[in-house]
């Protein structure tokens, strides 16, 4: 049985990436060339050199899917240790006796103190906040809680799992 010595030198704060766009502008494109395209799906071809116009469209589509790849920007958290998590939530009391922490200022708190790559502080997460809407504001929040308050478990991947079985024959 191993003792506390190894134990502690293996364990590691949990960490967690998270991948937000930032392409807003983009990602109109690409609603609105989807719009266009659905606009083509009653077109019939009148002689057999016509090109059905959605073909283009759909070229823009891809063009403009890669770019919102690009524009894809990963944010990694790791777990605030309990010293760090109990000092944060100090900091933001609830609002009432019920409250343990008050949601609303902690969140981006959390966010700044668990952020290790890009290293934000609380000035950076509030100038980010003011780009970012409500879903993407939520993704990071998400994500910080999910490193601090998550049991790490091994996950399982169907997806890899499915790969595996058919390369190997599932072996």
């Amino acid at each position: 049985m191993p003792d506390i010595k190894d134990i502690l030198s293996k364990a590691r704060p949990r960490e967690h990436t998270v991948r937000i766009c930032l392409a807003g502008d983009v990602a109109a494109e690409v609603e609105r060339l989807e719009a266009e395209l659905a606009a083509t799906s009653t077109w019939q071809a009148e002689s057999i050199a016509d090109q059905h116009p959605g073909v283009e469209i759909a070229e823009k589509i891809a063009e403009a899917r890669e770019r919102m790849k690009a524009g894809e920007v990963e944010f990694t958290f790791k777990a605030l240790g309990a010293k760090a998590w109990s000092d944060l939530v100090a900091q933001h009391p609830g609002k009432s006796e019920e409250d343990a922490w008050d949601a609303e200022t902690l969140a981006p708190a959390l966010v700044a103190a668990s952020s290790v790559d890009p290293i934000m502080t609380q000035a950076d997460v509030d100038e980010l906040f003011e780009a970012l809407n409500v879903g993407q504001r939520q993704q990071l929040i998400d994500a910080a809680w999910q490193v601090n308050g998550e049991a790490t478990s091994i996950p399982f991947s169907l997806h890899a799992s499915a790969i595996l079985a058919s390369h190997t024959g599932g072996k």
